[in-house]
C-alpha cells in the first residue's frame, strides 16, 4: 500500500466502545504520519496492528484535548520500546511547553530527540517536503486556532521498459535520467527520447483532513480535487444548532464541502457519541454528495 489512511479513532469529545479519539495513520511512499494523537491512541495502535517506531511524523490539529491527550504516553512508550531515531512533532507552539512540563514534573528524558515545528492557523504553508511527499498545514475555523493537513504522495518516475531499452543498447548509466523524463544525447549525437524507453509513473495523490471546523468555505481552494477528504461531521441535521454552537460540522456540511471542491470521495468521522452508528450522517450525506461514507475505527482507505 503506497498510499493508505488507517482510522485509528474516529469519535468526538469522548470515547465510546465503538469509537476511539481522533487518530490517523498514514503510510505515503514509505513515510509514516501520525495525525492527531487522543487519549487511547497507543491502544488502537496495537489493536490494529501499527508499529509504533515506523513514525516519522507527528501532526497534531489543535489543542483540545481529544486530538492531543495521548501524545505524552505515546511518546514514552516510544522511549521504554528503545527507540532512538528522532521524531518530528508539527503542532501549535504551546504543546511544546505541554508536553516538555509533563516530562520533567515526572523526571523522565526521551531517550530520542524530539524537533518541534510550530504550526500557524492563519493561511496554508507547507510543512513537509522531501523528493516524495508533501504536507501543507491550513487554517480551519474552530473556537481555537485549528489546522488541516494535506499530504501530497508526488507523481512517481516513470517506468522503464527495461527489455526494449537492453535491445536497443541503451547504457544503464541513462537509465534513471530517463525514468526522471528526460531526453539524453548521447556520445555520438544520438537523442534518446524518455517516451521511447518509458511508461508513465503513477500520477500525484492527494490526501486532505479537516477536523475540527465549522462550515469552511475558505478551504476549498486547498482541498479542491484531492483523491480522499477526510472531514469531520460530528453532528447530523436534528442537531444543527449544536454544530453551530460547538463550531462543528453536519454530515450535509460535509458533503457540501465535498461537492464544491469536487473531491473523488468523501469519509467523514469525528462522530459524536450521542450516535450508535453512521446510518443518519450517510443518508443525509449522500443526498448531496454520493461516493460519502463514514469511517469505522480501523478502517484503511487507499489513496
Amino acid at each position: 500500500m503506497d498510499f493508505a489512511v488507517t482510522i485509528l479513532g474516529s469519535g468526538s469529545a469522548t470515547p465510546t466502545a465503538n469509537r476511539g479519539l481522533t487518530s490517523q495513520y498514514i503510510v505515503c511512499a514509505n513515510r509514516h504520519l501520525l495525525i492527531d494523537c487522543g487519549e487511547g491512541t497507543q491502544m488502537q495502535m496495537r489493536r490494529f496492528g501499527v508499529k509504533f517506531q515506523r513514525i516519522d511524523y507527528i501532526l497534531i490539529s489543535h489543542l483540545h484535548g481529544d486530538h492531543y491527550f495521548g501524545l505524552v504516553g505515546l511518546l514514552s512508550t516510544m522511549h521504554l520500546l528503545g527507540r532512538v531515531q528522532p521524531i518530528h512533532i508539527f503542532a501549535p507552539k504551546e504543546l511544546e511547553e505541554i508536553i516538555n512540563l509533563q516530562l520533567n514534573y515526572a523526571g523522565a528524558q526521551l531517550s530520542f530527540p524530539v524537533h518541534f515545528t510550530a504550526t500557524q492557523a492563519d493561511e496554508p504553508k507547507v510543512i513537509i517536503e522531501d523528493e516524495k511527499i508533501e504536507v501543507t498545514s491550513f487554517p480551519l475555523s474552530h473556537k481555537i486556532p485549528t489546522t488541516g493537513f494535506k499530504i501530497l504522495c508526488k507523481e512517481k518516475d516513470r517506468k522503464l521498459l527495461d527489455d526494449k531499452a537492453k535491445a536497443h543498447g541503451v547504457k544503464i548509466e541513462y537509465y534513471h535520467r530517463l525514468k526522471k523524463g528526460e531526453d539524453i544525447t548521447d556520445e555520438n549525437g544520438k537523442l534518446i527520447k524518455s517516451s521511447d524507453y518509458t511508461l508513465p509513473g503513477e500520477p500525484a495523490k492527494l490526501y486532505a483532513f479537516c477536523s475540527d471546523t465549522r462550515y469552511f468555505e475558505a478551504i476549498l481552494p486547498v482541498v479542491r480535487e484531492v483523491d480522499l477528504l477526510y472531514h469531520e461531521a460530528t453532528f447530523t441535521e436534528a442537531f444543527r444548532d449544536r454544530a453551530k454552537a460547538t463550531m462543528h460540522s453536519t454530515a450535509i456540511d460535509a458533503a457540501n464541502i465535498a461537492k464544491q471542491a469536487e473531491v473523488k470521495k468523501l469519509i467523514m468521522g469525528h462522530i459524536s457519541a450521542r450516535y450508535e452508528d453512521g446510518v443518519v450522517h450517510e443518508e443525509e450525506a449522500r443526498h448531496i454528495f454520493q461516493n460519502s461514507e463514514v469511517v469505522s475505527d480501523g478502517a484503511t482507505y487507499l489513496v
